[in-house]
């Protein structure tokens, strides 16, 4: 099987938040990422982040993450500006990839950087991909391509790392079953907007399309 077709390198990320919603003050309380390169994982970043406020018993209950740990935790600030220089201008992916770009662009707000991000999302990829899937939770996408779970869920690093072998895991199935060849970052971007009724014919002639275009570049992060 030929290597992915990746010129630079892609970071995937995952947050752990104190609710669903920025523009109502939800904040981030975990970053978890990992750095991609030829389909290894080269870098990790993980930090727990005080979002200046208690969160509720839920959220602890979901993430583990308690209000005693953030309590211990640097300030959203000083996590951010660290988290900046580890994402330089690489393509970002995330798994419900609207979700993770709402909160960056909103802690990137607080930090005075306005910059336009460069999303790919394996949610979206994954329904066109497989469209029996009883639904698109990271968790079910994980069992349903038998990729060993041996993190907990909930937890932005592990989340992270488990996006990452499912982004894998989606590129190898799209050279197996379309005979995909060189695949971009920007084929990929792609490939998560198409029509979801339509997607095995489009897929079948992007493949086909794949095999006569030149190996392109991912693209940058920031404009």
């Amino acid at each position: 099987m030929q290597p992915f077709s990746q010129t630079e390198p892609i970071i995937v990320l995952d947050f752990e938040t104190t609710g669903l919603y920025p523009a109502k003050g939800d904040r981030v309380i975990e970053i978890g990422a990992v750095l991609l390169r030829e389909q290894k994982i080269v870098d990790r970043f993980q930090s727990l982040v005080n979002p200046g406020f208690f969160v509720s018993r839920e959220i602890e209950t979901i993430t583990g993450i308690t209000n005693a740990m953030l309590s211990e935790a640097p300030p959203a600030l000083e996590v951010m500006g660290q988290f900046v220089k580890f994402l330089d201008s690489h393509p970002l992916v995330a798994h419900n990839a609207s979700f993770d770009r709402s909160f960056l662009e909103a802690e990137l707000d607080h930090l005075g950087k306005k910059r336009p991000l460069n999303f790919g999302c394996t949610l979206q990829i994954a329904r066109r991909l497989y469209p029996d899937v009883i639904n698109y939770k990271l968790e079910t996408l994980i069992r349903y391509k038998n990729i060993p779970v041996n993190s907990q869920f909930h937890r932005a690093l592990a989340d992270a790392e488990m996006a990452a072998l499912l982004w894998f895991k989606i590129i190898e199935d799209l050279k197996s079953q379309f005979g995909f060849e060189n695949i971009t970052f920007d084929l990929m971007k792609k490939i998560g907007k198409l029509n979801k009724d339509l997607a095995f014919d489009l897929l079948l002639k992007e493949a086909e399309d794949s095999r006569t275009d030149q190996i392109g570049t991912t693209g940058n992060l920031f404009g």
